[in-house]
């Protein structure tokens, strides 16, 4: 029999709150059905909130993310999936290396400003010197 979820117990399984996995059922990525007022969580659901969550982490859009959930369902192979997949990783990775360019560029100019401003202030605190 198939381990079922309410969501609470999927919210704490995943370390999310339940507010977040309501957010992303009224996006639509994940669909649980209801037993009465009640709704429980299979272990697909919890499989997509794993993705999802990781998609997020790894800085994808959520539209990105309900495009590579909505392959599974169209494609059994996987073949689009992962085509898809390997596109947006590619894209991502591109984006992440554009911001690591920028951060390093930015190291290095507060760097450089905190070094004119210790060497400022070293020559503004040197005693006078008599002559």
């Amino acid at each position: 029999m198939e381990k079922i979820y309410s969501v609470t117990e999927l919210a704490k399984d995943l370390g999310v709150t339940p507010r977040t996995i309501r957010f992303y059922e009224d996006q639509g990525l994940i669909l649980p059905p209801r037993a009465g007022n009640t709704r429980v969580y299979s272990h697909r659901d919890r499989a997509r909130m794993i993705l999802i969550l990781r998609g997020k982490r790894l800085g994808f859009t959520l539209r990105d993310i309900k495009e590579y959930l909505d392959l599974y369902e169209i494609d059994t192979t996987q073949t689009e999936q992962l085509q898809l997949l390997q596109v947006k990783v590619r894209r991502r990775i591109g984006q992440l290396e554009d911001q690591r360019q920028a951060l390093e560029q930015t190291v290095a100019e507060l760097m450089d400003i905190e070094r004119m401003t210790v060497e400022a202030l070293a020559a503004k605190c040197k005693p006078a010197q008599t002559a």
